[in-house]
């Protein structure tokens, strides 16, 4: 099946350069582009809502996109900062805190649940013991970028789009486990306060990915 595509809805993240750079890209190479910036707990704005086209791109989105909205694309593609071992919310967090070597990002197509769609391609890299869950995440928004110019460039030469043999390894994470993640209490050891402290210390980047 062709991925070739002319109009676009891209969903991002507020005040970020990666998505700044992510829309610039597709608008130098697309007939039509709308772009929402959002940040956590805004509303789908309207345009985004009633938008009809060809490729719907979720790059760091602050939103979970309706069923109705994925089904006026013919393709819809999410980024996640994050392999398919660690879906869902606070990614880079859950993957300090249980030990992780290894990391990455994933691109995959877009099911109305979110971080569940098949699985387009993952991006690897090893995760190092001087590693804080910040370091972690800016260094994925990294790899991210690449992977995202890898697979649009592949839709905008209208080239298929690779199938990964990857599938989600688990339920996404959700915000009452990352909240549950930073519940510190005096009969926790000493160690496991310090997995914690490590798996919270985001240093600048303030909103899990």
């Amino acid at each position: 099946m062709s991925t070739s595509a002319r109009s676009v809805l891209i969903l991002g993240k507020a005040n970020d350069a990666h998505v700044e750079s992510a829309v610039e890209f597709c608008r130098r190479n697309f007939v039509t582009v709308s772009a929402y910036p959002g940040s956590w707990g805004d509303p789908l704005p309207d345009g985004a809502a009633a938008w009809t086209g060809d490729l719907i791109i979720s790059y760091l989105a602050r939103w979970i996109v309706p069923a109705a909205l994925l089904n006026r694309a013919r393709i819809a593609i999410n980024f996640h900062p994050g392999p398919p071992e660690y879906p869902g919310y606070g990614c880079n967090n859950f993957a300090i805190y249980e030990g992780a070597t290894e990391y990455g990002v994933t691109c995959h197509h877009m099911a109305p649940r979110v971080d569940t769609g098949a699985i387009i391609e993952v991006t690897r890299f090893p995760v190092l013991a001087s590693d804080s869950a910040g370091d972690l995440l800016a260094r994925a928004y990294d790899f991210q970028i690449v992977l995202f110019y890898r697979m649009v460039g592949r839709i905008i030469r209208g080239e298929d789009l690779p199938v990964s043999r990857d599938a989600w390894a688990r339920k996404p994470f959700t915000r009452k486990q990352f909240s549950e993640l930073g519940r510190m209490t005096s009969d926790m050891t000493d160690q496991e306060i310090a997995r914690r402290r490590r798996a919270l210390d985001v240093g600048t980047l303030k909103i899990p990915g």
